[in-house]
C-alpha cells in the first residue's frame, strides 16, 4: 500500500483557488493578488507534457527546476545587485531582489531520464516525457 503525502491535499486546495482566480486580469493581475505565484502552462502531447513558464528578467542561472515523484518545482530567484561605486548613481531603483516559485503536479508517471529544459527569451520550457507502461508500472499483484 502506498503512502500519501498528507500535503498534496493542501496543494490541490491552492491550484483549485488559483483557477478561481484566472480572470483576475480584469481587475488588477494575479501577481498584485499573490506576489511571487509564478503563472504555467502545462500541456499534453500524448507521449509527454510540456510546462511553460514566463520567467522575464531571470537568466539561466537564477532558475531551479526540481522533478520529485508527481510534481515538477520551478523556482528563480535573482538577488539585488549593489555597487558601492558613486554615491547618488541612480535617480529612481525600483528593481530589487525577486523570487518566484510553483510546484505543479503531473498527471501521469514521467520517464525522469528524459526529462528536458530550455530557457530562451524569458521562456522556461521543460519537456516531461511520459513512462511507458503508466500507471500498470506501480501495480502489484497480490498472492
Amino acid at each position: 500500500m502506498s503512502r500519501r503525502n498528507p500535503f498534496d491535499e493542501i496543494e490541490r486546495f491552492f491550484e483549485r483557488m488559483s483557477e478561481q482566480f484566472e480572470d483576475f486580469d480584469d481587475f488588477g493581475s494575479l501577481e498584485t493578488a499573490w506576489p511571487g505565484q509564478l503563472k504555467v502552462d502545462i500541456a499534453d502531447y500524448g507521449d509527454e507534457y510540456e510546462v511553460t513558464a514566463d520567467l522575464p528578467g531571470f537568466s539561466k542561472d537564477e532558475i531551479d527546476v526540481e522533478l520529485a515523484e508527481d510534481r515538477l518545482h520551478i523556482a528563480a530567484d535573482r538577488e539585488e545587485e549593489t555597487e558601492e561605486s558613486e554615491p547618488g548613481r541612480y535617480v529612481r531603483k525600483e528593481r530589487k531582489s525577486r523570487s518566484m516559485s510553483r510546484s505543479v503536479t503531473i498527471p501521469e508517471p514521467v520517464d525522469e531520464s528524459g526529462v528536458e529544459a530550455s530557457f530562451r527569451n524569458g521562456v522556461l520550457t521543460v519537456t516531461l516525457p511520459k513512462a511507458e507502461g503508466g500507471e500498470d508500472a506501480h501495480r502489484i499483484d497480490i498472492e
